[in-house]
């Protein structure tokens, strides 16, 4: 199983090439066109199945799409107020519960301190998803331990903590690096000037259920091939799991 998480930066008609390339089972998608306009630009050329989307900009909104045999299905819990936040049944030759996030912090009003923020909302919400079978959450989290604040409730390092403590999911990249949240050796995110040595930050996730860590494997994509070539401010972040 191969779960691919990236923020395509819109236009991901002219950017799926690279995206086929990493050979993805599923694929997080943030900042997607919705499945209609995707299908005016030919995406039925590579669309193997329905994909998940969810969003009110019909150009840039959070999909799912599956490939190789699986299918996505949107949960029938779900809460359109939590806009970009699907919860997301995942079935195939590998079946779970997916978690796919585009979290709008700052963007989305979340400026104080006693503030939740999408995610948070979106773990008390869809605990009972989250804890049922095997669950993974993957996408743009938009967050690091660098920004936290004290006793701020949207905090990073309180998110990791609370997805550990009730759900027992750890980020796939610090388990396996033997890295701590903050300090990150490889960024997700060229921001700003999408230069290599600009402003650079770890904010694209992949959360595993803790005893299939020692089953995983985990890349980022390189700078030069995602944000060099102009494809994105972001590279994906690449996760296989043996079944």
């Amino acid at each position: 199983m191969r779960i691919v998480a990236w923020n395509c930066n819109m236009a991901f008609d002219r950017k799926i090439e690279g995206v086929l390339a990493l050979k993805p089972d599923i694929a997080v998608i943030s900042e997607c066109a919705e499945p209609g306009r995707l299908r005016a630009r030919g995406a039925d050329r590579w669309l193997e199945s329905e994909p998940v989307w969810i969003g009110r900009n019909p150009h840039k909104g959070l999909a799912v799409f599956a490939f190789n045999g699986h299918s996505v299905r949107l949960c029938e819990k779900y809460h359109p107020s939590l806009r970009y936040v699907a919860p997301v049944h995942v079935t195939g030759t590998s079946s779970f519960n997916l978690l796919a996030v585009w979290a709008q912090n700052a963007s989305g009003g979340v400026m104080r301190k006693h503030q939740l923020g999408p995610l948070r909302r979106a773990m008390a919400r869809y605990k009972s998803f989250l804890g049922e079978g095997t669950a993974v959450l993957a996408g743009d989290l938009n967050s690091n331990t660098i920004w936290d604040k004290p006793g701020w409730r949207i905090n990073h390092s309180t998110k990791v903590r609370l997805l550990d403590e009730r759900f027992g999911l750890v980020s796939a990249w610090h388990a396996l690096r033997g890295e701590k949240h903050g300090e990150e050796s490889v960024p997700t995110l060229y921001w700003r000037d999408r230069t290599k040595h600009g402003p650079t930050y770890h904010i694209d996730y992949v959360f595993l259920p803790s005893h299939l860590i020692g089953r995983a494997r985990i890349e980022i994509g390189s700078f030069e091939a995602w944000c060099g070539a102009g494809l994105s401010d972001h590279v994906p972040v690449v996760v296989d799991l043996d079944s």
